[in-house]
């Protein structure tokens, strides 16, 4: 986002910490209702376009909002809402942009709270792995001609019972609501969003044989001692990757074009 929807979606992050910060404010039920305004704003172009329409005041905006969504969803979603709308945005796409960032991140908030967000980041890191070796399994939860329906109770198939509730839920609507998005595409945004709600990177990290603890708790330091920040490990295991490690971060992958970087984790690897 640029210019106007940046500032507008900075402003609205921090009303979505404000009420997720709240302990009375259930998240789960923040984040399912702030999904459902964003399925109609993607539905209602019409209505998306008068909600973002600059020759409108904001509390104009809000009041329409106010109408049609008050009686819909609870008190903290519409103060959420009401403040987006009031807001100034570059492109009526982007309101509808940052409302899913916020749903997602309201979830991720609930994980947060029960102390199960490295839970939820790391089983986001593994279905998105699992996709890319099971092309069955991405086709049939990417199906056109499969009804919403279907593909979300082969979610909670997959993952009921078995992962964080937050995780199911989250790529659920990310199945049911992909919004243009490739599935992995949907994947990788939702972990970077865990990621920043610790305020941390997000390292991938590929090694031709597992990391016992300590390694995992040498790397993850070195790397933090490299780029300033807490490192959060996703790991991986590839028996042909060269020089046994191969880390990712962003775009930047550490390897031996980068050696005093690899020199540098190595020896604190080994202690």
């Amino acid at each position: 986002m640029n210019g106007a929807s940046r500032e507008a979606l900075a402003s609205a992050r921090e009303q979505l910490d404000a009420q997720t910060d709240n302990a009375s404010v259930d998240a789960a039920t923040l984040a399912e209702e702030l999904a459902a305004v964003t399925a109609l704003l993607d539905r209602e172009v019409s209505l998306r376009r008068v909600l973002t329409d600059p020759a409108q005041s904001g509390e104009a905006r809000a009041e329409l909002a106010d109408r049609l969504l008050g009686t819909k969803i609870g008190g903290p979603a519409a103060a959420l809402v009401s403040g987006m709308v009031r807001s100034r945005w570059s492109r009526s796409r982007d309101l509808a942009d940052a409302m899913e960032e916020l749903s997602y991140s309201a979830d991720l908030a609930a994980a947060q709270r029960s102390g199960r967000l490295d839970d939820v980041e790391d089983e986001l890191f593994r279905f998105g792995r699992i996709l890319t070796s099971n092309g069955d399994l991405r086709r049939a939860l990417t199906d056109r001609n499969a009804s919403v329906a279907a593909k979300t109770e082969l979610v909670t198939t997959l993952l009921g019972g078995r992962a964080n509730p937050v995780t199911a839920r989250i790529v659920g609507r990310l199945v049911a609501q992909p919004r243009g998005r490739s599935l992995e595409a949907g994947l990788d945004a939702l972990s970077k969003l865990a990621a920043h709600r610790r305020d941390r990177m997000v390292a991938v990290v590929t090694t031709a044989v597992p990391m016992d603890g300590a390694q995992r708790t040498r790397l993850a330091a070195a790397l933090a001692n490299v780029y300033g920040r807490q490192i959060h490990l996703n790991l991986d295991v590839d028996p042909e990757v060269l020089g046994g490690v191969q880390v990712r971060i962003g775009d930047e992958v550490i390897n031996g074009s980068i050696a005093d970087r690899l020199d540098e984790a190595a020896r604190r690897m080994a202690g």
